[in-house]
C-alpha cells in the first residue's frame, strides 16, 4: 500500500516546518559576538566564592580557562558538574583551570556542593550572572553556558546547553 500524493505532501510540509524552527532555534539561541571591551572587562572580575573567599578571575590570566555558568536547579548543568570536575583533574597539570560561576544563592550553592564538592573554583554571580553571560555572547542568558579562553585570555569556544565528553576532548587539545 503506497502513500497518497496528500500524504507525500503532509510529510514533506511537516519535514520543512521542522527544519524551519530549527533554523529558527538556531539562530535565537546561538552565541553572538562578544566585543573585545567586553573580553577585557571579564578579566578583571572577582567574585566571593560559596564560603566568602575571594575568587577573582585575573588569577588565571596565561592560563586556558574554561568558564562555565550554572545553578543547582538547572538539570542540565547539575549533569555535566562531573565531567567538568573529571576535565579539570585530568587537565589541570596542563595549565588548565575550570571556574564555575553560580547564577544562584549562596545557601543553594554551599548545600549542593557539600553533596557534590567540586575540585575547581565557583564564584557567586547570583543574578547579575546571567547579565554576565549575556555579555560574554549568550543572548538569551540560559544555562548552562561554556565559555573556553586560551592563554592569551581571548575567547576561543562558546556553548549554550550541556557540554559532552567530545567538546571537553576538543577543548583539551587547545591548551
Amino acid at each position: 500500500m503506497g502513500l497518497t500524493r496528500r500524504q507525500l505532501g503532509m510529510g514533506a510540509a511537516a519535514v520543512v516546518a521542522g527544519a524551519a524552527g530549527a533554523g529558527v532555534a538556531w539562530m535565537r539561541y546561538r552565541p553572538t559576538d562578544v566585543g573585545s571591551e567586553a573580553e577585557r572587562a571579564f578579566w578583571e572580575v572577582q567574585f566571593d566564592g560559596p564560603n566568602g573567599e575571594r575568587v577573582a578571575v585575573a588569577d588565571w590570566r596565561g592560563r586556558p580557562l574554561l568558564v562555565n555558568f550554572w545553578a543547582t536547579w538547572c538539570p542540565p548543568c547539575v549533569r555535566e558538574l562531573p565531567l567538568l570536575n573529571a576535565f579539570h583533574r585530568a587537565n589541570a597539570p596542563r595549565g588548565w583551570q575550570v571556574l564555575g560561576l553560580a547564577v544562584d544563592q549562596p545557601s543553594a550553592v554551599r548545600g549542593f556542593l557539600q553533596k557534590l564538592p567540586l575540585d575547581f573554583p565557583v564564584g557567586m554571580a547570583g543574578l547579575a550572572g546571567t547579565e554576565l553571560s549575556r555579555s560574554m555572547g549568550n543572548p538569551s542568558g540560559g544555562l548552562p553556558y561554556t565559555i573556553v579562553f586560551g592563554r592569551e585570555g581571548v575567547i576561543l569556544h562558546r556553548k549554550i546547553g550541556e557540554v559532552s565528553e567530545a567538546d571537553l576532548a576538543l577543548w583539551a587539545q587547545l591548551g
